[in-house]
């Protein structure tokens, strides 16, 4: 069952008397603002994975020491 347009239309005016014009608007913008700043985070992002930072660092020594394992029995 699909809504027909005055169920549409009550639940429109519902809603306006409920938010109020300023609130819906402002609401508006805060999801637009959003996707702004998503928009945003995600160029960032493709502009940080195309230069990627080099990373010098020294080259470390490791040094194990040996050991051996020997088995004492008692006799």
């Amino acid at each position: 069952m699909q809504p027909s347009i005055w169920q549409i239309v009550i639940i429109g005016a519902l809603v306006l008397i409920l938010f109020g014009r300023g609130r819906i608007s402002e609401m508006m913008g805060d999801v637009g603002k959003g996707i702004k700043s998503f928009k945003q985070g995600i160029s960032e992002e493709e502009k940080s994975s195309e230069n990627p930072q080099r990373i010098d660092s020294k080259p470390t020594d490791i040094n194990a020491e040996t050991t051996t394992r020997s088995d004492k029995t008692a006799g």
